[in-house]
């Protein structure tokens, strides 16, 4: 039996709706006299339709049916004396399926309501349909998203990284558009991830540039550097805002920025001695702030292969940070020379552990085994340079191997972060 909750407002003759519809074989489950319970009690009794009664009805009722038709969508008669055309067009835009004017008839109370139930049914049908299309449309455009990242990655042909989306399909017994989508996901938290960690190396750059032209080191060159440094941070905080989500990231990535603002200041000007203390503690901080938005975007990740991209781009900062430390112990005072021999072993032994896990895992391409062993090669280059930090040349060696390892790791980081093992996990 087709049940009904009737909704009456005002007229005498709204007394017969009941019996009438009940006489027409219609179950009634509830009467609601008060417009402001309608919506509730549609949701608590869940009827097949919904009726109304109601001579003029006004735009709170609107109001009602379109919330009804959102939130708890059927057929909705209404029985009025307004012939009015605007409202006619504002009853229809509210989900209001039968809007019959001069009330009802007894004898046409059950096929009205088969009718509002029809049209009901294919207003839902056409709706899934075209929500079957929507979702279809936009999994075509993840799976060519998704294609054009392994496209990029491994300069592969558009059928080729097609397969490889089928392949995974099916090995995961998921959809294409699920496989894309994690693809994309992971993507994206690469470069996140990636670009997160280039500002904990540039954080230790800065350091080691401004030591080198306190030196006398390649002053010019180093100039350039730290000119780029200051760029690169720059354009990685703009990313990393724009594709960051603000309301999970929004603090982690505000903190960095108010950091960076305050080292970037302390950072005009030509370098003095007597800021080296200062800068070098903002250095730190934003080392600190840096490392936490990097760990926080690799969990979010939640795609193994962005350890080993971290663990990658790790490396780059321990570079530079060894740097600072070799030339702090050489160019500061006694209290700076302690933490650079504290520092050095520091950064040395996480260095080498890190050298040795890359190494040891089975994510590796030839293009990254040959970075790999130029890191070893470059490595060695550096401690040479360090035991004779406190010469030019030693300082030259510091300086060029420590540029070295950057170029190298930057190098490892995109190959980890293109990987198939990444992006298809």
């Amino acid at each position: 039996m087709t049940s009904a909750l009737v909704h009456l407002n005002g007229t005498k003759g709204s007394a017969l709706l009941v019996p009438d519809l009940e006489a027409a074989g219609i179950q009634v489950v509830c009467v609601v006299d008060d417009r402001s319970k309608l919506v509730r009690e549609v949701v608590r009794h869940a009827p097949d339709v919904v009726i109304c009664d109601d001579p003029l009805p006004d735009e709170t009722l609107f109001k009602a049916t379109q919330v009804i038709y959102e939130t708890s969508p059927r057929p909705v008669i209404v029985f009025t004396s307004d012939s009015d055309a605007d409202n006619i067009v504002r009853a229809t835009e509210s989900g209001i399926h039968a809007y019959e004017i001069n009330g009802y008839g007894a004898n046409r109370l059950r096929p009205l309501v088969h009718l509002a139930l029809a049209r009901f049914r294919r207003e839902q049908a056409l709706q899934d349909e075209l929500l079957d299309v929507s979702s279809r449309f936009e999994e075509r455009k993840m799976v060519d998203r998704a294609k054009g990242i392994l496209m990029r990655a491994r300069q592969m042909s558009d059928d080729d990284a097609f397969q490889i989306l089928r392949t995974a399909s099916m090995h995961s017994n998921q959809r294409l558009g699920q496989v894309s989508q994690h693809i994309i996901h992971s993507a994206r938290f690469a470069e996140s991830v990636n670009r997160a960690g280039q500002l904990r190396m540039l954080s230790q750059r800065l350091i080691k540039l401004y030591l080198l032209q306190l030196a006398g080191v390649q002053v010019a060159q180093d100039k350039e550097r730290l000119k780029d440094s200051l760029q690169r941070i720059e354009g990685n905080l703009a990313l990393l805002g724009k594709n960051l989500s603000k309301p999970t990231f929004g603090d982690l990535l505000g903190q960095v920025l108010i950091t960076w603002t305050r080292l970037k200041q302390a950072l005009q000007g030509a370098p003095r001695a007597d800021q080296m203390g200062h800068i070098d503690e903002l250095a730190e901080l934003l080392l600190l702030e840096a490392e936490r938005l990097t760990g926080s975007l690799e969990n979010a990740g939640s795609v193994a292969p962005l350890h080993v991209l971290n663990m990658a781009g790790r490396q780059r900062m321990l570079s530079q940070r060894f740097a600072k430390y070799a030339l702090l112990g050489v160019l500061g005072d006694a209290a700076a020379k302690t933490r650079s021999e504290v520092g050095m072993a520091e950064s040395r032994a996480e260095f080498e552990q890190g050298l040795s896990y890359l190494n040891n895992i089975p994510l590796s391409t030839p293009d990254i085994r040959a970075a790999l062993d130029a890191a070893a090669v470059g490595w060695r280059h550096m401690l040479a340079g360090a035991t004779d930090a406190r010469h030019p040349a030693g300082q030259e060696t510091v300086a060029s191997a420590s540029e070295t390892l950057l170029e190298v790791f930057e190098q490892l980081s995109g190959y980890y972060e293109r990987s198939m093992q990444m992006l298809v996990g």
